[in-house]
């Protein structure tokens, strides 16, 4: 049996859909805000890149949320159509998606790492990143398999204490 690591989490979801649509709802601005964000903006060179574009290893990004007045900002650092993709994440973590075809579904997999191992970090990235990217899965394969979203989108969920620790679909 593996013992638990502060350092990483990995989550995996089996997804009844084709790889080529799977990563390009990861991969480009388009994709990514139908199913994950409000907003995605990639850039390339300091210039924005078209909204069905696929990203690319040195690209820039800001994402906003739904529900949440935070910005994340980061760097592709990897990706290879239909394979993977790795990106900066939650300051100096890295996140790699890959996806991997299994008879008539994707499995894919998430491994955030580089989790720092202070416990203000344990608790807000390694519980709360993991607690959110198995809501996230879950939404994509939900949004994939039956035309559905699971989060919030309608309901200004900002005002509740505690929101993003109780809300399941923030």
């Amino acid at each position: 049996m593996k013992k638990l690591k502060w350092d990483a989490f990995t989550k995996k979801i089996y997804i009844n859909a084709d790889i080529e649509k799977v990563y390009h709802l990861w991969t480009t601005s388009e994709g990514i805000c139908t199913w994950f964000l409000q907003n995605a903006v990639y850039e390339r060179n300091n210039d924005k890149i078209d909204a069905q574009e696929f990203i690319k290893a040195g690209d820039r990004y800001t994402w906003t949320w739904h529900n949440w007045d935070g910005k994340e900002e980061g760097k592709v650092l990897d990706a290879k159509e239909n394979d993977f993709i790795k990106f900066s994440f939650a300051g100096d973590c890295e996140v790699l998606v890959k996806l991997e075809k299994k008879d008539d579904v994707v499995l894919l997999s998430l491994t955030q790492s580089k989790i720092p191992q202070d416990e203000k970090s344990k608790f807000e990235i390694y519980y709360g990143c993991s607690n959110g990217w198995t809501f996230w899965l879950a939404n994509l394969k939900a949004y994939l398999e039956h035309g559905i979203l699971l989060n919030e989108t309608k309901i200004d969920l900002r005002g509740f204490d505690l929101a993003e620790y109780e809300f399941v679909n923030m």
